[in-house]
C-alpha cells in the first residue's frame, strides 16, 4: 500500500452554523466557515429552511447588491420570484435552475409570490455562490433560468441524480458556468450505492436529509453535514436510510477571494469600492422596486474574510 492510498478519503466534516435572516427564517451556512472557506469555487452554501410559511406570509429578501460571482437557488420545496436589476423576473420552482452572475455588479430581490401568501406553504433549498475566475469578475450582469426537463439525469438502482451545473459521467449541464465545476442532487433509497465522480481536484457532499456513510469509513453522516473529501479518493457513498445530499467540486483558483457581505473579488479594493458605489446609491436598481438592504458596518476588528 502507497502513502498516497492510506490517506484517509476525508479531509474534513464540517458543521453549519445557523444565520438568521430575519422573521425567523433560519438557513444552515456550511460555506464559508473557519473550517473551509471555499470548496473548488464555490464559495457560500447556505441551506435554506425547511420552513412552514403562515398564511398571509412569505420569504421577502429586499434588493441587495453583488459583484464577481454567480448565485445558483436549487429548491426541494416551495417557489420564490426573482427580480434583478437586468430586468429579469423569473419565479423558481423544484427542480428549475436559477443561475444569475453578478460580474461587475448586479441587484436582485427573492421574495415569495404575492398569488402564493394567501395559502401559506413549505419552502426549503439550497443557494450557492461560486466565485468567477479573475479575468470574468468584471463581465456584464445576466440571469438564466433553466427548466427542470432540461437537467440531466441519472436513475437507477435506488439512485435518482440530477446535475444541476457544470459536469459530471460525462454529461453537461445546460448552465452556463464560467468555470471548471459540478453540483449534482442526489436521492438515494435505503441501501443504495453511489460512486462520486472524481475528476473535479476538490469535491464535497452536503448533506441534506438521511443517513449516509462513505464505504470503508466508520461512522455515518446526519443532515446537515458538509463533508470534505480528499482529491483524487475513490468515494463511494451508502444510505443507511432514504437520504438526500447534494454533491459539489470543481478547480480551485490559483488566488485568494475575499467576501465581504453579499461581494466576492480577488481584489480588497474592488470591494471597497463597490462598498463606496452601494452606500452612494451607484448600482442600478431592481425595476419596480425601491426597498433596499443598507451596507452593514464594518465589524469591529476583523473585516477580511477569504
Amino acid at each position: 500500500m502507497t502513502a498516497t492510498a492510506a490517506l484517509p478519503p476525508i479531509e474534513k466534516v464540517v458543521l453549519p452554523r445557523l444565520h438568521d435572516l430575519g422573521d425567523g427564517f433560519e438557513v444552515r451556512r456550511a460555506l464559508p466557515t473557519v473550517e473551509r472557506r471555499m470548496v473548488g469555487p464555490f464559495v457560500f452554501l447556505d441551506q435554506m429552511g425547511p420552513v412552514a410559511l403562515a398564511p398571509g406570509h412569505g420569504q421577502d429578501v429586499r434588493p441587495h447588491p453583488h459583484i464577481g460571482l454567480s448565485t445558483l437557488t436549487w429548491l426541494f420545496e416551495g417557489e420564490i420570484r426573482h427580480r434583478d436589476s437586468t430586468g429579469a423576473v423569473e419565479v423558481i420552482r423544484p427542480g428549475a435552475v436559477n443561475w444569475m452572475t453578478a460580474g461587475r455588479g448586479i441587484v436582485h430581490s427573492e421574495r415569495t409570490p404575492e398569488e402564493s401568501r394567501p395559502h401559506g406553504g413549505r419552502l426549503s433549498g439550497l443557494q450557492l455562490w461560486i466565485a468567477l475566475p479573475r479575468d470574468r469578475e468584471e463581465i456584464e450582469p445576466s440571469f438564466h433560468h433553466v427548466a427542470a426537463e432540461a437537467l440531466p439525469r441519472l436513475d437507477g438502482d435506488g439512485v435518482s441524480a440530477t446535475l444541476v451545473a457544470g459536469t459530471a459521467f460525462g454529461r453537461v449541464s445546460p448552465v452556463p458556468t464560467l468555470s471548471p465545476l459540478m453540483q449534482l442532487d442526489v436521492t438515494l433509497e435505503a441501501g443504495a450505492r453511489f460512486a462520486l465522480p472524481a475528476e473535479m481536484p476538490e469535491r464535497a457532499i452536503y448533506t441534506v436529509s438521511g443517513t449516509v456513510s462513505v464505504e470503508g469509513e466508520e461512522g455515518a453522516f446526519e443532515p446537515g453535514r458538509l463533508v470534505v473529501l480528499r482529491p483524487g479518493a475513490e468515494i463511494v457513498l451508502r444510505a443507511e436510510t432514504p437520504a438526500r445530499f447534494a454533491v459539489v467540486g470543481g478547480e480551485p483558483f490559483p488566488e485568494r477571494r475575499f467576501l465581504y457581505w453579499n461581494f466576492i473579488s480577488s481584489s480588497k479594493d474592488r470591494i471597497e469600492a463597490a462598498k463606496a458605489d452601494w452606500r452612494a446609491g451607484r448600482f442600478q436598481g431592481v425595476p419596480g422596486e425601491t426597498e433596499f438592504i443598507p451596507l452593514p458596518p464594518d465589524p469591529p476588528g476583523v473585516v477580511w474574510k477569504g
